[in-house]
């Protein structure tokens, strides 16, 4: 009885039997058991992306509707300039036919370069503005106007021949398996668009020989017209399902695994720790100046022991009180005393202590729910000192 060794060591991940070098045994190899992009089960961040976009140029787009909406807007295009560019047509004919029994080949060379240039433009010219439009129009709708620098660098690991790679990634892929058979069904419909209409046309086209070159010709383009046309409305229409899928599989090659996320989230925000200890250092630095603020308070609000607001309000600058201090239990004792050794009012009023001791940050202003409250203490200390002086 065989005998089949599981191990990872010593072995060519391209065998998936080979003797082992220490027993002789035939052994396989675990990777073949291993998913590709193990882990990876989160959905891509914004960032991420945002920086496949700007390192790579990779981005949701699919390339059957760029074609589809450029073929539908040149046909158009064609359709709409067609008495136009039979014009041109006709006159470029006739002027080289008449040329060619005229212009000295010697002398005239130059006079029918330029001609056919001329001629070349006014044909072509208008269909290229058509297409590039409708190219640069098609992209826009799919992924907005993005522009990136950095896919023109040359990069010679995209060109290098690589057998391994292309057939991973043409044959045993999901996106090869899906681009095979879109164009295995391509190709048979429009074999199926250009037989119906060929079939549909042969007495027209038999005809042909006993009609005027015009008209023949006016029919041979008319079917081959009808035939790009319907071939370009079944290109959109592929490109409906193609876009869905160009767009889930952009998704899936940029999924992430959770440490990845981790790791992300600490480069955006900072590390949770670092971040802990800065929050500590800022308030130990903001306990120490906020003691210094205390003799300029205007009233210091109490619990009366577990604690203490320091409040200062300049009627000609503040338009509502700020919280300079505040502490609980020893904080809030310190606070008193400071207080009391720079002759600052302390009053005590519980729940006013206790709500904005839990709502106001120092620095901040009271907010407006308690400015009647405030109002009336500090009115109440103003009318004590003026009886007293």
């Amino acid at each position: 009885m065989t005998k089949i060794l599981y191990i990872e060591e010593q072995l060519n991940p391209l065998e998936l039997f080979a003797p082992s070098r220490d027993t002789g045994l035939p052994v396989m190899h675990l990777q073949w058991f291993a998913a590709e992009d193990e882990g990876r089960t989160e959905d891509p961040t914004e960032r991420k992306m945002k920086k496949a976009w700007e390192d790579e140029g990779k981005v949701a787009k699919s390339s059957e509707l760029v074609q589809a909406v450029v073929l539908l807007f040149s046909f158009a295009g064609i359709a709409l300039m067609g008495k136009y560019l039979i014009a041109q047509i006709m006159d470029m004919m006739r002027f080289f036919f008449i040329q060619s029994c005229t212009i000295d080949m010697a002398t005239g060379a130059g006079i029918a370069g330029s001609a056919f240039y001329s001629y070349f433009f006014k044909l072509v010219g208008p269909i290229f503005v058509i297409s590039v439009a409708a190219a640069v129009l098609a992209n826009v709708l799919q992924v907005g106007f993005r522009f990136t620098s950095k896919v023109l660098k040359p990069n010679f690991k995209r060109i290098a021949p690589s057998f391994k790679n292309w057939i991973n990634k043409t044959v045993f892929s999901a996106e090869g398996a899906f681009n095979f058979f879109k164009t295995i069904f391509k190709v048979v419909v429009i074999a199926l668009i250009a037989y119906f209409n060929i079939r549909n046309q042969i007495p027209r086209l038999a005809n042909t020989v006993n009609m005027e070159l015009t008209d023949a010709a006016l029919v041979s383009l008319g079917t081959g017209f009808r035939m790009l046309m319907e071939a370009t409305l079944f290109f959109l229409a592929l490109a409906i399902p193609d876009m869905i899928y160009q767009r889930w599989q952009h998704k899936e090659s940029l999924k992430m695994t959770k440490h990845e996320i981790k790791e992300e989230y600490k480069e955006m925000e900072g590390d949770p720790h670092v971040k802990a200890r800065l929050r500590q250092r800022m308030q130990e630095i903001r306990r120490a100046s906020m003691m210094q603020n205390v003799p300029n308070a205007s009233v210091v609000i109490t619990n009366p022991t577990h604690f203490a607001v320091a409040l200062e309000y300049k009627q000609e600058t503040m338009i509502a009180p700020v919280v300079i201090a505040k502490g609980q239990d020893n904080m809030a004792q310190r606070i008193k005393e400071i207080a009391r050794e720079n002759r600052v009012p302390i009053v005590e009023n519980k729940p006013l202590a206790r709500a904005l001791f839990a709502s106001v940050e120092i620095g901040d202003p009271v907010p407006e729910e308690y400015w009647r409250l405030v109002a009336d203490i500090l009115s109440t200390l103003i009318e004590v000192e003026r009886h007293a002086q």
